[in-house]
Order: structure tokens, then C-alpha cells, then sequence
């Protein structure tokens, strides 16, 4: 326990507009705000739907001018972010800008708004120690985010993702001004996500839930003063309201959307999920299994995944931070076995309970990973136990994340997490 505990958490969220047919009010929303010049940002894929050039024209209807960026890399790298904020430099300026995609184009976007409206580089904002964990000395621009997939909750955070490629490591930016100003969730423009990429990025809200709902909590820090509070203060009673609540709406829903993807009900239910444990943890913080996840991703050599669009190697970051859960909360358990039970009851509620309670939730994420298809562990995208130290070495850098674990973790502790990883069942 802190010798001076802290007695204050905090909590943010963007404006919220959930439900078919909300993406088609954008244009009315931000003319309330006296906007005129919009940069559309999104990817090729998504752009090929035809959902950006849609939402970019009803703007129109409200004396809007909105140009449609659809250079966004799938899993950002800096190289792809600064092309990002090259071209809106270039063609620019914006009074506001819209996210259409995954949590792909929402990162880029929040990447182009800090730096259209901030002095320096890129690498100046990216999250110590990798970068220079500068925070931004001016506003951003009014920023919509508008998720097609459902997954990130990149809609709900202050967090942009990417991957640094010369140092082969995935990091982030993270500060407050970076969250997007609205949320616009519309579930119908997920109904054409792939089986595959619905179970990777389920994955991720539903790690995102348990990461948050298991963090520590938020009195057992050191008591911090105003300028040292940090988006992610740990576990507190308002986010693990929303991460309870993205669980109970995982378990009813998430084998449906993966299976029967035009269930339009399911895909209510996880595009909810979604933005629910973006509010959760974006609030309260991730530990363990995403800072696993970062080397996973950024060290991949030859995985090209079923669904995906690219065509390089590449682990989708749902899927990466799935792959040490099991393990990683069997290590936690002892911080916390009420809560680890309790999710592993909302979860499975049918399922016996094993005779060791510490196996009670591993035992859950591994069967919905089997009945989802998620790759058997580390080694189903291509690890081996030769590669621990290298990623031992990425999640070490993972410290911002690290800190909110419920138990102190060490070199030790990440190299059996990730060698009991290789092969899960």
C-alpha cells in the first residue's frame, strides 16, 4: 500500500451518438461547431466501401467542404503516420477532422490533429522511453471518431498505437487532448467485417475489459498532484462499471458476431462492447497482456493473417494481445482471485469450476479462443522459444502499461508468461 495514498481518480469520455443510421448526422453535428474544411481520414479498404465518400458528401448538405484521406496503413507505423500528417500539412488547413475506420485510422487521425496543431515531431510525443513524451503545449482540432470495426475503443481513449519500425517496437502517444471530441457508433457499417477480423478485434475489447477491471486499483498508487495525473490512474468504480458491462454484452454476443456476422443484434452488442471498454480502460488503464502484445506485433516475421487485407507480415493487434492473456492472468490471480473469479463467471457460466480457482479464467479465454479460432498461442503466429528474450525486451519498454499490473512483474516473470504462451492447449 502507498505510504501517501492516492484519494482522487478521474474519468473522461468523448460525446457518444450510438445506433443505425448515426453516422449519416455527422454534417449536422459538426456544423454546430461553425466547421467548414473536413479531412476524412481512412483506409483503403474501408475508402472501398464507399462509407467515407458517403459521410464525406452529407457534409456537404451543410455548406461543408470534406476531402477524403485514404492513405492510413493497417496497424500504423511512424513511416505511415508522418506520410499522414505530410499530406494534410500539404493540403490543409482543417477546422476539423473525421476518423471512417478501424483503430488504425482513429490513431492516424489523432496523429494528424496533434501535429497540424503542435510544434516538433512525431517522435517528440511518442510515449517514454522510445520517444520524448512531450505533451502538446496548444488544442487540437474538433476530431469525429466513427468505428467500422469493433474492437480498439480507439473512439473512447486518449491513446494513438503505432509501431516504430527502426526500432522494431510497437509504443504510443498518450495524453488527454488526443481523445476524440465525438464518438459516432454506428453498428451497420460493421456488418461487412471479416469472421476473422471480428474475433481479433473482439479479443481486444474483451482484453481491454479484463485488463481494466483487474488493474491496480487507483488508492494503492502514490497520491499525485494536478499536473501528474495521467489518463490511466488504475482500477476505479466508474471504469469497472463500463468494463463489467463490455463483458456481459461479450458473452451473450461475441461467438454470434464471429459466426453469424449479419446478425444485426450481435453486432449491436459488440460495437456497445467496444465502446464501453474503450471507457473503461481508457480511464482506468491496460497491464500485462498488452504490453505483451506490443513486441508480438512489432517483431513478426512471417504471419499473414486469414481476413486481412495486407500484404506483409503481420499479427492484428486484437489477436496479439490475446495470445498471453490465459497465462497472464493465471499470474495475476493472486492479486485479485474475487475478481478473477467473478469475470471468469461472466464469462463461462455454465462451465464447472476447476479444482485450482487460479484456473478458472485462463480456462474461459482459452475455450472461447478455440471456439473463435484465435492461433494456439505465440508459436501459432510464428514464436519460438528462441525469440523470449527479444520479446521480453519489447514488453520491458511497455512500462506506462506495466505499472498498472495488480502485481509488480519482472523480466522473470514476462519470460514465463511468454514461454507458457508458445502452445496454449
Amino acid at each position: 500500500m502507498a505510504n501517501n495514498p492516492e484519494t482522487v481518480f478521474t474519468y473522461g469520455a468523448p460525446l457518444l451518438k450510438f445506433g443505425p443510421g448515426s453516422s449519416d448526422e455527422i454534417g449536422f453535428d459538426l456544423a454546430q461547431y461553425g466547421v467548414k474544411r473536413v479531412l476524412v481520414v481512412t483506409d483503403v479498404g474501408i475508402s472501398a466501401t464507399g462509407s467515407p465518400q458517403r459521410v464525406a458528401d452529407q457534409m456537404g448538405r451543410y455548406g461543408i467542404d470534406a476531402h477524403v484521406f485514404d492513405g492510413v496503413h493497417v496497424e500504423p507505423t511512424d513511416q505511415s503516420l508522418q506520410e499522414a500528417v505530410d499530406y494534410a500539412r500539404i493540403n490543409g488547413p482543417w477546422d476539423a477532422l473525421v476518423a471512417v475506420g478501424g483503430g488504425s485510422s482513429i490513431d492516424t487521425a489523432k496523429a494528424i490533429n496533434l501535429m497540424i496543431t503542435n510544434p516538433g515531431e512525431l517522435m517528440d510525443y511518442i510515449n517514454s522511453p522510445v520517444g520524448g513524451g512531450k505533451a502538446p503545449s496548444q488544442p487540437l482540432k474538433p476530431l469525429i471518431a466513427v468505428p467500422t470495426t469493433t474492437g480498439t475503443g480507439s473512439e473512447s481513449t486518449t491513446i494513438c498505437v503505432l509501431d516504430v519500425l527502426a526500432l522494431k517496437v510497437k509504443t504510443g502517444i498518450s495524453h488527454a487532448r488526443l481523445r476524440p471530441m465525438m464518438a459516432i457508433v454506428d453498428p451497420l457499417l460493421t456488418i461487412s467485417q471479416p469472421p476473422e477480423v471480428t474475433a481479433a478485434t473482439g479479443m481486444d475489447i474483451l482484453c481491454h475489459a479484463l485488463e481494466s477491471y483487474t488493474a491496480k486499483p487507483y488508492y494503492t498508487y502514490e497520491h499525485k498532484t494536478a499536473e501528474q495525473r495521467v489518463p490511466y490512474c488504475g482500477s476505479n468504480p466508474v471504469a469497472d462499471m463500463w468494463s463489467m458491462k463490455a463483458l456481459e454484452l461479450l458473452a451473450r454476443s461475441f461467438r454470434r458476431a464471429v459466426l453469424h456476422g449479419e446478425d444485426v443484434e450481435a453486432r449491436m452488442d459488440m460495437a456497445m462492447a467496444a465502446t464501453f471498454a474503450g471507457m473503461g480502460f481508457g480511464n482506468a488503464g491496460v497491464h500485462i497482456p498488452h504490453a505483451n502484445a506490443y513486441p508480438i506485433a512489432g517483431r513478426v516475421r512471417d504471419f499473414y493473417p486469414k481476413g486481412y487485407p495486407s500484404h506483409e507480415p503481420m499479427v492484428p493487434h486484437g489477436m496479439s494481445v490475446s495470445l498471453t492473456a490465459p497465462e497472464a492472468f493465471r499470474f495475476t490471480f493472486p492479486a485479485q482471485p474475487d475478481r478473477h473469479l467473478q469475470i471468469a463467471g461472466v464469462l463461462a457460466p455454465g462451465a464447472s469450476r476447476p479444482d485450482n480457482p487460479a484456473e478458472a479464467l485462463p480456462a474461459a479465454l482459452i475455450q472461447l479462443m478455440k471456439d473463435i479460432g484465435i492461433p494456439n498461442g505465440i508459436g501459432g503466429v510464428g514464436y519460438d522459444k528462441a525469440d523470449i528474450s527479444d520479446l521480453v525486451e519489447g514488453t520491458m519498454k511497455q512500462q506506462r502499461l506495466l505499472a498498472t499490473a495488480p502485481l509488480s512483474v519482472n523480466e522473470s516473470d514476462i519470460a514465463q508468461i511468454f514461454e507458457r504462451s508458445i502452445e496454449l492447449w
